[in-house]
Order: C-alpha cells, then structure tokens, then sequence
C-alpha cells in the first residue's frame, strides 16, 4: 500500500488519501488523474488495466485501488 500512496502523492500532494473515498465520483479526480495513475499502478505493481475496469468504484479510495491491483496480480 505504502508504494500507492507515494504514486497518489507524487500526482496529487494537495490531497489527504487517508480520508478520501470518492476520488472520482466526488470530482477529485478527473480523466487525466486517471490516466496518469493507471500508468504508474501498471509500472510500479506489473498489471494491465484494462477499459472495463476503470468506473469510479476502482478508483474511489486508496483500498478500493488496492483491491484492483491485487485482484489483477
């Protein structure tokens, strides 16, 4: 977890991922901060996200992103 959230820090410092659980369905992020982070989850832990999973719930909250990637693992 502790190499998510220095990815979501690096894109994001102004945001406390601790307390977030709608990053996406609460605006905080948009297309391009998906973008981004979707690359860096797939250098950094090895997986392809694919298209299908990209709604909002994947990527709402630092443990719902980690369910995804460990569920691509």
């Amino acid at each position: 977890m502790n190499e998510l959230l220095e990815i979501l820090n690096e894109l994001r410092p102004d945001i406390d991922f601790s307390k977030e659980n709608q990053l996406v369905s609460g605006g905080i992020f948009d297309s391009f901060d998906i973008i981004a982070l979707t690359e860096e989850i797939s250098d950094t832990f090895g997986v392809i996200i694919k298209p299908k999973q990209l709604p909002a719930e994947n990527f709402d909250s630092v443990d719902a992103m980690m369910k995804l990637i460990e569920s691509l693992k």
